[in-house]
């Protein structure tokens, strides 16, 4: 363990951990979201089939797509706490309906759901850094 002045070595190591398991994380989200977003802009098997079998006409894909694609960029870039904060909002209601959506029709929907918690641990672990400030 590091020897740290202030005698703060524990609250040291469990923020570098913090900040670890934040990345790779965050990079996880990152990698998936990114390639799920291209692939839906590309109207791309499965994942077209996925929406189709909701009942979502294509053109859906291509907006969520881009929208998914942006969010992965908010999040990943350094500074911009707002935008990060929206692209948290946005991910979080997409996560929600589609986890709504296959559960309607009575689709498995585990995935979405593991997906929707890493998200939410990554929110939650994010830097301060990348945090909204206390008004």
């Amino acid at each position: 363990m590091e020897k740290r002045i202030d005698g703060n070595a524990d609250l040291h190591v469990e923020s570098r951990a913090k900040r670890i398991t934040y990345w790779i994380i965050t990079s996880l989200i990152g990698v998936f979201l990114l390639n799920v977003g291209i692939n839906d802009i590309l109207k791309l098997a499965p994942y077209i089939g996925f929406l189709r079998k909701l009942g979502y006409p294509d053109y859906v894909a291509v907006i969520v797509g881009i929208w998914k694609i942006l969010g992965v960029i908010a999040i990943l870039i350094p500074k911009f706490p707002l935008l990060k904060e929206w692209a948290y909002a946005g991910f979080f209601f997409l996560l929600t309906g589609a986890i709504i959506s296959h559960a309607v029709i009575g689709d498995n929907f585990i995935f979405q759901v593991i997906v929707l918690k890493l998200i939410l641990i990554s929110w939650y672990l994010r830097p301060a850094s990348r945090r909204l400030r206390a008004a």
